[in-house]
């Protein structure tokens, strides 16, 4: 099926993206396409992993490091760090911004 597809920018806590691009590569399949199917499975209300996916997948989150579960996905809230990260990328921004203007 031809699809449209377009580039986002999510945030996604650090482990849990770790282990989505191990499965993936695992599977032999872009992070895009694991995380579309998971979606179009959760959609229809269906599990997106068999058993031996399941199981890779608890092996993953052992080697990440990886404690969350579902019980948790509306209560995370970003550590303090994020801060001090998004004013070094807007400081970085400004600069490029600055020097770009500069000719």
């Amino acid at each position: 099926m031809i699809v449209e597809r377009v580039q986002t920018g999510v945030r996604m806590e650090k482990r849990l993206v770790k282990v989505l691009k191990a499965f993936a590569e695992y599977r032999d399949m872009t992070l895009g396409d694991l995380l579309e199917g998971i979606v179009l499975h959760a959609f229809e209300g269906k599990t997106p992993f068999s058993q031996e996916s399941l199981a890779r997948i608890r092996e993953l989150k052992k080697v990440y490091g990886l404690n969350l579960d579902a019980t948790v996905s509306h209560r995370m809230q970003e550590s303090v760090q994020r801060g001090s990260a998004k004013a070094s990328t807007a400081k970085a921004a400004k600069k490029r911004k600055a020097r770009h203007e500069q000719g």
